[in-house]
């Protein structure tokens, strides 16, 4: 067994590693590389994945036939899955028998690069490995930028459509201040990724960040939980204990779903906005706390004031900065850049040999409503990754259909009946059900629209 480096390396070369035992080939290969390339040397499985750990080559020249059985091809084959497993991003070139096509286009299935038969062209090879490294520098120049985009400024938030950025101007605009900001819109479009990116980019980011779901903690537990309580305040009350508020002193709390705050709360809320005092539930004594509040909701909080289930002065109080999140399928252009870096997440995660997504898989993607946003769409990326068998992600791997394939085996009428559902359902829900804007949208009068609501069985809202 051996691994070695023929003479001390230069840094300004790329790696290349060599797998090969016949010696005089390896020779050949090392002596002809030598001045474009750093080359890395082994002759057997072992050795090979050694290197790889140790350096980490982009590029990877593969023989098939190697020890302890050179004859036969399962060795070389557990190489290649070995290496795409633990280094996916790697280029393998496999070299193998001209008398072996089989091999060599099952090892490209498999994920290898390319594919060389001996003896090999030495000229052709160099043009190959060019290309290869070409290849490797983009994916990781390509990586390099969805990382930054993706942690170093907005955690995670991936977006290129005009909202989007007006959206980070004014978290850039308001984190470093201490105004009260509220969050709409529909669930799953990353309401509490930006009162954390605020919070990271603010004066307060090595203090608290506190959150609260106003919607999932029971009425009668959620004033305990936002002001604490008392020692015997009420059954069950053996300690005194500190809310939330006052777990977020110095830092920012964070209210998720204010929208369901009921109204003897909004109350004991408005209060503290205004005086920055709170008392404990079962306590007279008044204490100050400092912190910033972002609230965040996804119901229209102008109608629940028209309904009187939300206060109008708590409202202004809390919206003196007011940022909308559009919905996923408003933000041209972002679908596919957020599930290109869900896919690489979760497949470097997972250890899964995938390249990207059908070209099938890219139109569903592009065409589906997401009533569930960016939540959903991880959720399906995130499930794709795990039952993916191939290199490409498909519709199946999504549980989406192939836009077209849905039509097949219809009727025209029949087709078209779907389809004009579809897109009459899509423009109702776009509009928040404002049916003369949908109308617009589809190029049909409103009293069109009702007769194909009607139709169809679409409620009116």
């Amino acid at each position: 067994m051996m691994a070695s480096k023929p003479y001390p390396p230069n840094p300004s070369l790329s790696k290349l590693l060599i797998v090969e035992d016949d010696e005089d080939l390896r020779t050949q290969m090392r002596w002809a590389l030598a001045k474009d390339y750093e080359i890395l040397l082994a002759e057997d499985r072992v050795s090979a994945v050694d290197v790889m750990m140790k350096e980490r080559p982009a590029v990877v020249t593969l023989d098939l036939g190697l020890p302890p059985l050179p004859a036969g091809v399962d060795e070389g084959f557990a190489a290649l899955d070995q290496i795409l497993t633990e280094h996916r991003q790697t280029k393998v070139i496999i070299i193998t028998g001209r008398g072996e096509k089989e091999n060599a286009l099952r090892a490209v299935e498999k994920g290898a690069y390319d594919f060389f038969y001996k003896p090999i062209q030495i000229d052709e090879l160099k043009v190959v490995l060019h290309r290869a490294f070409h290849l490797s520098q983009i994916e990781k120049e390509q990586r390099a930028l969805q990382k930054r985009l993706s942690s170093d400024t907005f955690e995670g938030m991936l977006g290129t459509c005009q909202k989007m950025q007006e959206v980070f101007a004014v978290i850039r605009k308001v984190a470093t201040t201490d105004a009260p900001v509220l969050i709409t819109g529909e669930s799953g479009t990353g309401k509490e990724l930006v009162a954390c990116a605020m919070h990271r980019l603010g004066v307060r980011r090595d203090d608290p960040f506190v959150v609260i779901n106003c919607g999932a903690i029971p009425e009668n537990l959620l004033e305990s939980e936002l002001f604490g309580h008392e020692k015997g305040a009420f059954t069950g009350a053996h300690i005194q204990r500190k809310g939330r508020i006052e777990m977020a002193a110095g830092g920012t709390l964070f209210l998720d779903e204010i929208g369901d705050l009921p109204p003897s709360l909004q109350v004991k809320l408005l209060r503290f906005l205004q005086e920055r005092v709170i008392e404990r539930v079962g306590g007279r004594e008044q204490i100050q706390v400092d912190a910033r509040v972002i609230a965040a909701t996804n119901r229209d909080l102008k109608e629940a004031m028209k309904e009187g289930s939300f206060r109008e002065d708590l409202y202004f109080r809390l919206g003196v900065i007011r940022i909308s999140l559009p919905p996923l399928r408003e933000r041209e252009g972002d679908i596919i850049l957020i599930a290109k870096a869900f896919l690489e997440r979760y497949a470097e995660e997972g250890r899964k040999r995938i390249k990207g997504f059908s070209d099938q898989a890219l139109e569903a993607l592009s065409q589906y409503a997401w009533p569930g946003n960016v939540r959903e769409l991880e959720n399906r990326i995130k499930r794709a990754v795990i039952m993916a068998e191939g290199t490409n992600i498909t519709p199946a791997d999504l549980e989406m259909e192939a836009p077209r394939s849905r039509y097949e085996g219809m009727g025209l009428k029949e087709a078209r009946e779907i389809l004009e559902k579809e897109l009459l359902a899509k423009a109702v829900a776009r509009s928040g059900g404002n049916l003369s804007k949908a109308a617009m949208e589809l190029g049909i009068s409103r009293p069109t629209l009702y007769d194909l609501m009607e139709k169809f069985g679409i409620p009116k809202g």
